[in-house]
Formats: C-alpha cells, structure tokens, sequence
C-alpha cells in the first residue's frame, strides 16, 4: 500500500498538473470508486464539473483536491489510493488502448487538453466528496478529522507524539501503524525506521525513554525525506507517480523486504516475524529485545 512518501509524490505531481484547473467532464467506470458518497457518481458529477482545484493537500496516506466554484460550500474531493490506485495525468482524448485504461475506475477532463485517470486495479481505493471543516489540528476534510499530523508535518508535535507512546504497554511496531497517534507510517517505513533506531518490533512502547523515542520519529522523518527524494517505493507497476513512473526507493531498504540477507550494520541475518497480523523485519542482533 502507498505510504505517506508515494502519497507525497503523487500529491506534488497533481499541485503542478491540477492547480487553478477546471474540471469540465467526469465519468465514473466503477461504483467502487464512489462507494463513500451518498448519492454515488452524480454527487461526485455534480461537485467536480465546473469547479476549480485551489489546492491539492494531504495528511498521511489521504489526499485531498480543494475546489472553489463547486456547486456545494467548502467542497473538497478526498482521494484514498487504497491498494493499487494511481492517478495518472493523461493528454485529452488519449488512446483507450493504453495498457492502464482497462483499470481506469474514474476519467476527469480538465480545461487544459489533459484528463486524470484514477487507475485502481484492486479497487480498494475511492473518491469521496466531503467539506472542509476547521480543527485544532488544521482545515481538513470532515472524514478524516481523527487523522494525526504525520512526520513531514511541520506543524507535527513530536512531543505530544512522545508522550502517547509513553503512555501505551503495547508492542511499538502496531502502534506505529495507529494513524491517530502519527499517521502516514506503514508497514515498509515502519521497519526501516526501528532498524535505524535500533529498537526491536515487540518493544513496549512505555519501556521506551523519551530520547529513544524522539530519536525513533526522527529516524521516520529522515527516512521518510529519503524515500522522498527518490520518488517513493516502488515494487511492482501498482505504484507509480502522476507521469505513470516508479519510485527507486526499494533500492535502499535496509529492513523491509529483507529477510536472510545480511544486516547492512553488522552482517547478522534479518529475520521476519508476525506482530500483530503484519509482517515484520527486523535484525535480531542489532535490535535486540529489551
């Protein structure tokens, strides 16, 4: 699943291609796509066509199209890439023969010769239409007001982050994933930030001092800047950026993905184990349990 890095890239590429742009036809291929709004395909229609995007926003793996002009106050398009979603920049009219269109679950035009496939193969991602409301955390859509600031939030208070964990007997890798606490983190940069940190999965996360968890999140951050950088992780073709590229972060994983191979640290073997449904990989000697 994309996490707050690929979310990122694609959120950038949608700024330069989408930003101050009308929408002037949307169509609906899949009721999946929509399944969060009420009155299905035509909600989304009738919010989308004729309005502008002011902004493209974001808040851990959500994204969010800000729309002035809508039809409907404080309107905004809510995007989930879910599993495999992608949105992909394409010129107006392109060839339906295009290897993504077969996934293509929502086609918008815009007012500049362009369209924005959202190309979802496993359909777990969607459009929802939603309003802008303002919290003590920010102006952020209605449904996604329980979302925690996320690490490359510059308004994130990482010591508030702190103390949550502090507060917490349970294993730290799980509570990672809480999106009500830091949001955006997943399964891949979750083990990429404890084996930089030094900290093992299963850690209770009240055990942990305060320096090991400030330097746990700023582990998160610079890897997170890492990964940024080179476009995000790519594994497959399910995620590429809004020009259809992958990211080359998979390259530099130190922990996700790599079990029996050698600790880039200390050669030691890394082993994976389930915690908490979810796989984990992590090396048995540098991250010993405490």
């Amino acid at each position: 699943m994309p996490e707050l890095p690929e979310v990122e890239v694609v959120r950038r590429g949608l700024l330069t291609h989408l930003k101050q742009h009308q929408f002037t036809e949307l169509r609906v291929h899949h009721p999946r796509a929509v399944r969060h709004n009420l009155a299905g395909a035509e909600q989304l229609r009738v919010t989308a066509i004729g309005a502008h995007v002011s902004d493209v926003q974001r808040r851990g793996k959500f994204l969010w199209l800000e729309l002035a002009d809508s039809i409907t106050p404080d309107a905004c398009i809510v995007v989930h890439l879910g599993m495999s979603g992608q949105m992909l920049m394409q010129p107006l009219g392109a060839d339906q023969s295009h290897p993504s269109y077969r996934h293509a679950r929502i086609q918008a035009e815009l007012d500049h010769a362009a369209e924005l496939w959202f190309v979802d193969q496993r359909t777990f991602g969607y459009w929802r239409v939603d309003t802008l409301v303002d919290t003590p955390h920010g102006r952020v859509p209605e449904s996604i007001v329980h979302i925690a600031r996320d690490l490359l939030d510059p308004d994130l208070d990482l010591a508030r982050c702190i103390a949550a964990f502090k507060s917490r007997s349970a294993a730290i890798k799980p509570l990672l994933l809480d999106q009500s606490i830091v949001s955006g983190i997943g399964n891949i940069y979750a083990d990429e930030m404890l084996w930089q940190a030094k900290i093992h999965p299963q850690t209770v996360a009240s055990s942990l001092s305060t320096r090991k968890l400030c330097n746990l999140l700023e582990a998160g951050q610079a890897v997170m800047q890492a990964a940024l950088a080179q476009g995000g992780t790519s594994f497959d073709q399910l995620y590429v950026n809004v020009n259809g590229e992958s990211g080359y972060f998979a390259v530099s994983l130190q922990a996700y993905g790599q079990t029996a191979k050698p600790c880039q640290r200390c050669g030691y073997s890394i082993a994976r184990k389930k915690i908490a449904q979810r796989s984990s990989h992590y090396c048995p000697k540098c991250q010993r349990k405490r």
